[in-house]
């Protein structure tokens, strides 16, 4: 590889890190900083610099930015009129007496989907401590079983906007990638099982009293309403944590205003029509599949799906007589919320585009090339050391799929393998660096060394778990 393009390589991928690392700005600015070096110090004109970078941004959001906003606004709609905690309990009630942490992890896998797992968490939480006193099972045990579930599926499967920017960013089909990472999600959730079962029990005498204390102080219904609980709760004076509609999260949530089927459908309908546009547009000609390929390349284009999810979540989950400024909030909350990761998606679109206009993604390629691994594991290998440098999963898939889309379009590794691989990479050992070990951790009441057990090691081993699963998905999709 020419030394010149190297080392621009080099000290781009370097401003990154450092920028996210050691200063007090985020992802998104790191992203554009990079782009900006290693432009430069390939030799790339000013002017020509700038117009790459625009072009890289505006292009990547034209395919993506709208779909991940309405993933999100979905998610928030779920997750405030209750449809979150109607899937936990039709969970339960399916899974039956002594699978409660089978029930936790397929309830966190299906609520990820669209509701940020950190959100999901705090959401569920007191679902689990409520088993746990009913049946006796170890709390850790269950707040392990759930925040596993809610990890793969926001790890790996679209919309949740990791895995949603990666598809985008490599151009591969979403509906092979849904389906492929369903796939793998369904393989995986018993191995959280197998984990929580395993480690629950070891974990529960390492409890943290202070964190116990905190965790389960009752709410004594003081008004003075101050704020500023860790982990996103809010505090009533009283040290009780309180969710976000001022319920005490030791308590068990009163049952759900609406359905579990109907919070099911907006989960469904997008999924659906998406995946229905992969199957017929591959349909032999005249068949009847093929008859309905117009419909649904139509229908099935994620942001008119995710749109259709939308309107169903808007006008079926929220309890009857919510005033319409209330779902207008929700939806405005959500669109904040999204901003920042349709920002830090574009920024990656723009040192993608940076990277193919510098030359510096055709040489990566042939040097990536002759290295003596499978292809697939770069993208892999790529997540997991970002994800280790700065503890965001969501930043280390959209890093990996920047700087492997080259590499992609001139290997012919299928782009939705590379999408997983860059997808499981970023699973690895969730540590300080990252918000949801510490939502995970102190909402259970471990620390230390018990922490890292607990969700460092799960993810861990989900991370090894999801290799030879890749290897999987590398024949299959070839």
């Amino acid at each position: 590889m020419d030394p010149l393009l190297l080392a621009a390589l080099l000290l781009g991928v370097a401003a990154v890190v450092a920028i996210i690392l050691w200063t007090r700005l985020d992802a998104f600015v790191g992203l554009l900083a990079g782009a900006l070096v290693t432009g430069s110090v390939a030799g790339m004109s000013p002017a020509d610099l700038l117009e790459t970078v625009t072009s890289g941004f505006g292009g990547t959001l034209a395919g993506i930015g709208i779909v991940i906003g309405l993933g999100v606004m979905i998610g928030k709609v779920l997750e405030e009129s209750g449809g979150a905690d109607a899937l936990a309990k039709m969970f339960v009630r399916l899974a039956g007496k002594g699978r409660e942490d089978a029930a936790m992890t397929a309830t966190g896998a299906v609520v990820s989907v669209p509701v940020f797992c950190d959100s999901g968490f705090v959401i569920l939480h007191p679902l689990a401590r409520s088993l746990a006193r009913r049946y006796g099972k170890p709390l850790v045990g269950l707040s392990l079983a759930l925040a596993g579930g809610l990890a793969i599926t926001h790890h790996l499967v679209p919309p949740t906007p990791g895995p949603l920017a990666a598809v985008g960013l490599l151009g591969a089909d979403l509906g092979t990638v849904i389906v492929a990472a369903l796939a793998m999600a369904v393989v995986l959730m018993p191995v959280v099982v197998v984990y929580s079962r395993v480690m629950g029990p070891r974990l529960e005498p390492h409890l943290d009293p202070a964190l116990v204390a905190e965790r389960d102080a009752v709410h004594a219904g003081s008004a003075d309403g101050g704020s500023g609980a860790p982990d996103g709760g809010s505090g009533d004076g009283s040290g009780a944590l309180l969710g976000a509609d001022g319920r005490d999260i030791a308590e068990e949530p009163p049952d759900p205003p609406v359905s579990a089927l109907l919070a099911m459908v907006p989960l469904l309908l997008p999924l659906v029509l998406i995946i229905g546009n992969t199957v017929t547009g591959a349909a032999a000609e005249g068949s009847i599949l093929a008859r309905l390929a117009p419909f649904f390349s139509f229908a099935g284009e994620p942001a008119i799906a995710l749109l259709v999810g939308l309107v169903a979540a808007v006008y079926l989950l929220p309890p009857k007589g919510t005033p319409r400024t209330a779902v207008v909030g929700w939806l405005t909350t959500a669109a904040a919320s999204a901003g920042m990761i349709v920002f830090v998606t574009g920024a990656g679109g723009a040192f993608g585009e940076v990277l193919r206009a510098s030359g510096v993604g055709d040489a990566l390629a042939e040097a990536v090339a002759a290295w003596p691994v499978p292809l697939v594991l770069v993208p892999f290998l790529i997540a997991t050391f970002v994800r280790l440098a700065q503890g965001s999963g969501t930043v280390a898939i959209i890093t990996a799929a920047t700087l492997t889309a080259p590499l992609v379009q001139s290997s012919g590794l299928d782009p939705a393998v590379a999408v997983l691989a860059a997808c499981s990479g970023s699973m690895v050992f969730s540590y300080v660096s990252d918000s949801y070990f510490w939502v995970v951790t102190r909402f259970t009441g471990l620390s230390g060394t018990a922490a890292m057990k607990m969700w460092s090691g799960m993810t861990t081993v989900l991370w090894l778990a999801s290799l030879p699963l890749l290897g999987v998905a590398a024949l299959v999709l070839g």
